[in-house]
């Protein structure tokens, strides 16, 4: 902290620079003989009061309370202080430290682990002033023992995979998540992403939750995900195992649209023509589901057989066929897929079951380009994709996607800041509203 001169220093230097300097001086010190504690004369050399001893700093512990036990393993330390500035340092019994960060709005740190289940810590927070006067708090607490009841998180998306711009973050639990437990989940769900973008999360059901972007995401955005469920409780005496966590990296921008009209389809890569396909939709008995869909699952090749809808194979419309290249686009089984049979057809009239049939060649050109979370628009057909059946994330307008969240969608201020773990900011490190 910067401190005033000694008194004898300011009056030497008063004496040195006479009589003008003392006259546009604000405030001096002098000393008395005697050991007189020194007073403060303005410029008009009356006495000033005394200086204000500094106001102390306050920093006050509000969870977990001080001996606490049966904590949560996914509990977060809240404080509040009127410091310009606060750490905290969380150990273990053993001294082992316990790394974290805290929340945007302040109103918590976040472990960046679940603690230990039936483990005694000691959480330190310290508040520092503008002039570097600090104060700190100590509390020490007891997690939980293991609960017998025990959940789990899991993903479609693996560790350090490269998706396409449209793949949503898809998050499932083993078991259902009450409408009055999900915002308290939703708020341990971190997504960050470099660079930033906005983005919120969507209940898709009673087990999954989606987070897309406002936008489809930009090429070569790094994803880092958390879902920080270990040790939360999620509803009917059940708390989170363990925490899920990975790493995946967004490709290039990939978008294949076809359109019914022209019966043709273009693939784009980062905004530049790459090629036109011809295709073939759906028959009228059996159109194709048009909107905005995403590359799901891909394989080299499939069975394609009718009973699964329930077309006998036997029938004058059955059949089994070894099908090549397919990608699938709807869970109700729609693919892109190469389709030599009605190459012949392809651009000119529609004769699939509902499938997007495309020239052989063209279909393992399409397939060894493509990445799951690549785009898919089909316009202008007679069906419309039922909502949920596929990756239908962006079939909805983001006025509308933002009601599925549990927490109140508020749009940034600004750009998307950098926001650590949060429950309700926008994105990226984006974590959810």
């Amino acid at each position: 902290m910067r401190t005033s001169p000694s008194a004898p220093r300011r009056f030497r230097a008063a004496t040195r620079y006479g009589a003008a300097a003392l006259a546009t001086a604000v405030l001096f010190v002098t000393a008395g003989c005697g050991g007189d504690k020194p007073k403060w004369y303005g410029a008009d050399g009356k006495p000033k009061a005394d200086t204000p001893a500094e106001a102390p700093v306050n920093v006050a512990v509000t969870a977990p309370a001080e001996g606490a036990t049966n904590v949560p393993a996914a509990t977060e330390i809240a404080y509040t202080t009127d410091g310009t500035s606060s750490t905290v340092e969380l150990t273990d019994a053993a001294g082992n430290k316990i790394d974290g960060t805290p929340r945007p709005d302040k109103s918590s740190w976040v472990p960046a682990k679940m603690l230990a289940w039936g483990t005694q810590y000691t959480a330190k927070i310290t508040a520092t002033s503008a002039s570097g006067k600090s104060e700190a708090k100590t509390v020490t607490f007891t997690t939980m023992a293991k609960p017998g009841s025990l959940g789990k998180a899991s993903t479609v998306i693996s560790d350090n995979q490269t998706v396409g711009v449209g793949m949503p973050i898809i998050v499932s639990f083993s078991n259902d998540i009450a409408k009055d437990q999900r915002a308290a989940v939703q708020k341990r769900l971190f997504v960050t992403s470099e660079p930033a973008q906005e983005g919120i999360w969507h209940w898709w059901n009673n087990k999954e939750v989606h987070f897309r972007p406002k936008e489809y995401w930009q090429a070569g955005t790094k994803l880092s995900v958390r879902a920080a469920i270990g040790g939360l409780h999620l509803g009917n005496n059940r708390y989170g195992s363990q925490d899920l966590t990975i790493n995946a990296k967004v490709g290039a921008r990939i978008i294949m649209e076809a359109d019914n009209a022209t019966k043709h389809m273009t693939v784009t890569k980062d905004g530049q023509l790459l090629r036109t396909i011809p295709v073939s939709f759906g028959k009228k008995a059996t159109p194709t589901d048009g909107g905005n869909l995403i590359v799901m699952v891909k394989n080299e090749w499939e069975w394609f057989d009718s009973s699964s809808y329930g077309v006998p194979v036997d029938s004058a419309d059955g059949y089994r066929t070894k099908v090549y290249w397919p990608q699938r686009v709807t869970w109700s089984g729609e693919y892109l897929h190469s389709a030599p049979w009605s190459e012949a057809d392809q651009g000119k009239r529609n004769v699939s079951h509902g499938c997007t049939n495309l020239p052989e060649e063209a279909a393992k050109w399409l397939y060894n380009l493509t990445q799951i979370g690549d785009p898919v628009i089909i316009k202008g057909t007679e069906a419309r994709v039922k909502w949920g059946d596929g990756y239908t994330d962006w079939d909805r307008p983001w006025s509308e996607y933002v009601k599925g969240s549990a927490i109140p969608y508020q749009p940034p201020a600004s750009a998307p800041p950098s926001v650590g773990p949060s429950g309700s900011g926008s994105a990226s490190p984006s974590a959810s509203n």
